[in-house]
């Protein structure tokens, strides 16, 4: 593939072939991992991760759930959730508990601190949500959602997969 690229990685998709730069599955891909970048590294910043963000953000929507619903509800396979939860629980952004309905199972809860995290961590998402879509106005970034919405919802019904 004939593309430039510069010292920090970035692909200069100007020297790419035009069947390259005209397909929008491929510009997709490319904007996902360019922006998912640009998240990681400031989540970095607030020593957080997107995983921490994730359990945070469902906490606060559902209330205290069980691990394994903590797992269906943000994506992450049973078998990572165990590790995202202990450093949260390390940092005291959530406490793990037993249910009491049934012992054998934990409930995830967020603490007063993971609350306050959780607002930060949204300040800094809005932050990072503006420079990754610096070039559109308002009503774009909108139609941009949308439009997205339109196509997870699609590959999630034609491909039994969903976000």
């Amino acid at each position: 593939m004939s593309s430039a690229s510069d010292m920090t990685g970035h692909t200069d998709e100007r020297g790419a072939p035009a069947r390259l730069r005209n397909l929008p599955t491929r510009l997709l891909s490319l904007v996902a991992m360019q922006s998912d970048r640009v998240v990681s590294e400031g989540l970095a910043v607030a020593d957080s991760r997107k995983w921490h963000y994730a359990v945070l953000a469902t906490l606060r929507e559902a209330g205290p759930v069980s691990q394994a619903e903590l797992s269906r509800r943000t994506g992450i396979y049973r078998s990572d959730i165990v590790a995202v939860i202990n450093e949260l629980t390390e940092r005291d952004l959530v406490e793990r508990a037993p249910d009491p309905a049934d012992r054998r199972r934990n409930v995830i809860t967020l603490t007063p601190r993971g609350d306050g995290h959780l607002d930060r961590l949204d300040e800094l998402l809005a932050a990072l949500q503006d420079e990754v879509l610096a070039p559109l106005t308002p009503a774009e970034r909108d139609q941009l959602t949308g439009l997205l919405t339109r196509l997870l919802d699609h590959l999630g019904r034609s491909h039994g997969r969903g976000a």
